[in-house]
């Protein structure tokens, strides 16, 4: 026995100079099996951060983006709804003068006789205030298509006094001349009557033309909705 080796060991344990015994334990199975599964849990969740990041940097959608964008579209479409609901309040309705506060000059551009003074009479049975009447000047006699040219001032206030006058005629046309050469006070209206003039219109008739002409026409703006 070599002098290496401790007192009572023999056999495999021998130390004969040329090799030496190992005294480590055996491997354990459980260890190797957990080594092995953290591993690849750890090279799964490694993936699957590198898929996100190709999916945020690469312009794809996720389930989270889809539903956001489906908020997003859902709150616009009821923004628009509620924007196009009748009374909303978003634009104010026309609010139209009083006939007494408007004033209208009656010209004939037709070939019949006695039509401006018979219209005048008409208007001013309705509360409306006559300025004069007459045949109508070179620049409009026999030219006028339509049932009436309504030519008045520029504002708010002019247009509603246009509409309240056009309502009375169907098939109206407005005119506003130019603001720089214009000397016409808010309330004046010119009708020119024309060709395609017959009469003015029932009170029924007035009254619808009335109540479409005050609804507000501001809707909501392309790409809002």
């Amino acid at each position: 026995m070599s002098m290496l080796t401790p007192p009572g060991m023999g056999g495999k344990y021998r130390v004969t100079g040329n090799q030496y015994p190992r005294m480590r334990r055996p491997r354990s199975k459980v260890r190797i099996v957990a080594v092995v599964v953290t591993t690849v849990a750890v090279v799964g969740l490694a993936g699957w951060g590198t898929l996100q990041l190709v999916d945020v940097f690469g312009g794809k959608s996720t389930p989270a983006k889809d539903t956001a964008a489906q908020a997003e579209n859902a709150a616009k479409q009821r923004t628009c709804k509620a924007a196009a609901a009748p009374g909303s309040a978003s634009a104010a309705p026309t609010a139209f003068p009083e006939p007494g506060e408007v004033t209208i000059n009656v010209y004939n551009a037709t070939a019949k006789g006695g039509l401006a003074k018979d219209t005048a009479d008409e208007f001013a049975a309705r509360g409306f205030k006559v300025g004069t009447f007459g045949n109508a000047d070179p620049e409009y006699d026999r030219k006028v298509k339509v049932a009436a040219l309504l030519i008045g001032g520029h504002g708010p206030k002019a247009e509603a006094a246009m509409k309240l006058v056009g309502a009375q005629i169907k098939g109206t046309t407005t005119l506003k001349p130019a603001a720089a050469g214009s000397k016409r006070t808010t309330g004046t209206v010119d009708v020119m009557l024309g060709k395609g003039f017959t009469k003015l219109s029932g009170d029924k008739a007035v009254e619808k033309a009335l109540a479409a002409l005050a609804r507000p026409s501001a809707a909501p703006s392309a790409g809002t909705c």
